[in-house]
This record gives structure tokens, sequence and C-alpha cells, in this order.
């Protein structure tokens, strides 16, 4: 029987393509929504609500360079701040909540959050379009 062999690259390959390219896709439909409950839950909150752009950066541009290879682990650190924030800002009644079906509530928010740390912990691995 012929073993696989080890490729850790390969791996940190495939779960920054799955962490940036799903959180690519959930900033794409807040961005067609204009923000708009961004910024109520920043006003809620009392922060400014020009502070919902920056969900922008951490959903659509940083998840960009991450899935590029490019200043990944900046990248990582501004997609961990930014749900760090939608978690307090937005979920934080549901941080010790089940949700209906027995899933954590947070799931996907956390998902996304402790992807984005283990993404700046590996870097980019070998594999990258773009250059360090």
């Amino acid at each position: 029987m012929k073993t696989i062999k080890q490729n850790t690259d390969l791996g940190i390959l495939i779960f920054r393509i799955l962490v940036a390219g799903l959180l690519i896709l959930h900033g794409i439909g807040n961005l067609t929504n204009g923000y708009v409950f961004i910024k109520s839950m920043m006003s809620k909150s009392g922060l400014p609500e020009f502070m919902a752009y920056g969900a922008f950066i951490g959903e659509i541009i940083a998840p960009i360079f991450i899935l590029l290879g490019y200043r990944v682990r900046i990248s990582a650190l501004f997609v961990a701040l930014t749900m760090f924030i939608a978690i307090l800002t937005t979920h934080a009644g549901e941080i010790f909540s089940l949700n209906q079906f027995g899933g954590w509530a947070i799931e996907l928010q956390a998902f996304y959050l402790f992807g984005a740390i283990a993404i700046f912990y590996t870097d980019s691995g070998r594999y990258t379009i773009l250059t360090k």
C-alpha cells in the first residue's frame, strides 16, 4: 500500500481558500446591502457608523490578500479583529448560547475568527500567487 506524503503547504493553501473564500462571499452579501445592518449595530453599540466600512476591508480586501498569499499575517490579523468586533457588537448575547439545531449560536463568526488566527500563525505556506 502506498502512503500519502505529508504536504503541510497544501493543507495551509486549502485552509486559506476555505476561510477567505467563504468570508468573501459573506462580505459581498454585506456590500450589496450597503452595510445597513452593520451601521445600525455600530450605532447601537455607541460606535460611529463609518466604522461599518471597516467590515469591507475585513470581509473582502483582507480575504483577497489571504487568497493571493500576499501580506497574509497582517490580513489575517485584520480579519480576526473584524470578527472580534462583530461578535462583541452584534452577537455578544449569543456567545454562551446554542442555536435551534443545537450548534453554537456564533459558530460562523467563531470559524472566521479562529480560522484567521490559525492563518496568522501558519502564514501563507509555500503556495502563493504573489511573492511575500
